[in-house]
């Protein structure tokens, strides 16, 4: 067995919903998830529809409180407590370690899908021009029509959007990556590139915490 250090290791987490409108109704989300996801690795979150799977990946992505547990990210800096929910080390860590592909794509109006690809590479320090650069193959190696590369995906149809989502969370060297169905609204020649994109993902060392169908 290795001893090197997880990507990712979380331990004895539990989440719950409070229903304020509802007289404090407490609804269980979770309790008690613990598993390691290690350089190279892929791990899939499974079980039937409700059971908490995105809510997991929202918990590891700092996006949910944790009620219980821990969830401990490796990063250049050190091993970060994303439980603690301390919002500068969360955002340093989605900026330097962490990457996600929600099930929904979430842009600012009026900018174009290759600068919301470029954005996380702008944000570590890529300049504009060679970010942009990488966005566009990124984008043509997921078959988005170039004539949409510069209009605002709120624009585009459900498969579209999701594209310029895997391209978003595809193209930086994050070690850790979270998936959340990223493959749903594809049909299947662009389910085959996701695919393989995931599978050369693994082979460079990246740790992938996914839901898949």
């Amino acid at each position: 067995m290795s001893l090197q250090q997880p990507a990712l290791s979380v331990r004895g987490v539990g989440k719950s919903f409070v229903m304020h409108l509802r007289g404090g109704i407490v609804l269980p989300v979770v309790a008690n998830v613990g598993f390691d996801v290690s350089a190279g690795e892929c791990v899939v979150l499974g079980g039937p529809s409700g059971i908490g799977k995105s809510s997991i990946l929202r918990m590891v992505y700092g996006n949910y409180a944790v009620d219980t547990g821990s969830i401990r990210l490796a990063t250049s800096h050190g091993v970060v407590d994303i439980a603690q929910g301390d919002p500068r080390a969360i955002m340093a860590a989605r900026r330097d370690a962490i990457g996600y592909v929600s099930q929904f794509l979430r842009a600012l109006p009026r900018i174009g899908a290759v600068d919301v690809v470029a954005e996380p590479l702008v944000a570590r320090g890529v300049s504009v021009e060679e970010a942009r650069g990488r966005a566009r193959t990124m984008l043509r190696r997921l078959n988005l029509p170039e004539a949409l590369y510069d209009l605002p995906p709120a624009t585009f149809s459900g498969g579209e959007k999701q594209r310029v989502n895997i391209a978003r969370g595809f193209i930086t060297d994050h070690p850790v990556l979270l998936l959340d169905e990223p493959t749903a609204s594809l049909d299947a020649a662009n389910r085959d590139v996701v695919t393989d994109m995931i599978v050369e993902k693994m082979r460079s060392g990246v740790a992938i915490l996914g839901i898949f169908h």
